[in-house]
């Protein structure tokens, strides 16, 4: 009788820890992101542009940006929206990013960059950090057409594409180690076999 006491204050404590912890340390998903992308897409259509598009070459630079983000230590939870001459960041200066998302480096130049740092990703502070800061110009240009969103802890990461070559993010050649040598030997292996079958 004791010992059944005393297990349930400690499962009831156990519980209660676990609580705690899940309150104080929220599991973030896609659905910031999404809800982000539907606040920004009425902020459009407000304006009589069109709603910006899913790129999936996008979505993958912002969520590769948005981690390495969070994984640097020395990166301050600041809010780069804020300053007064933010003009965003280019793409170019991400060339880890690029290269981990296969992006051809020609078509990343016109790409535009918007971090954003926010505790808690709390969602109405997060869409006016895109929408009433300096930033709200590039959510309001009609040449970016395609959206990439990435969130890591506090941050949020929009990637802007747009629609001419220079901005579309399109997947880079594959390089000579990673495809070409398969298919050169298809081709040797080819031509070998149409000997044999000529002889």
């Amino acid at each position: 009788m004791a010992a059944s006491s005393i297990k349930q204050p400690s499962l009831l404590f156990s519980v209660l820890v676990l609580v705690v912890f899940l309150v104080s340390h929220p599991v973030y998903s896609d659905d910031e992101e999404d809800h982000l992308l539907q606040g920004l897409n009425s902020f459009r259509t407000s304006a009589n542009l069109s709603e910006f598009a899913k790129n999936k070459n996008a979505n993958c630079v912002a969520k590769k940006i948005a981690g390495d983000m969070d994984d640097d230590g020395n990166q301050l939870c600041t809010n780069p929206s804020n300053s007064r001459d933010s003009n965003g960041t280019r793409l170019t200066d991400y060339p880890k990013a690029i290269s981990k998302c296969n992006i051809d480096t020609n078509t990343a130049s016109g790409v535009v960059v918007l971090p954003v740092c926010v505790p808690h990703l709390v969602p109405t502070l997060v869409l006016t950090n895109f929408t009433r800061t300096h930033y709200s110009r590039f959510i309001n240009d009609s040449s970016f057409t395609g959206i990439g969103l990435g969130s890591e802890d506090d941050w949020m990461v929009v990637v802007l594409a747009s629609n001419t070559p220079p901005g579309s993010l399109a997947n880079g050649a594959y390089s000579y180690g990673k495809l070409g040598l398969s298919y050169y030997i298809v081709f040797l292996l080819l031509g070998f076999v149409n000997r044999l079958n000529l002889a």
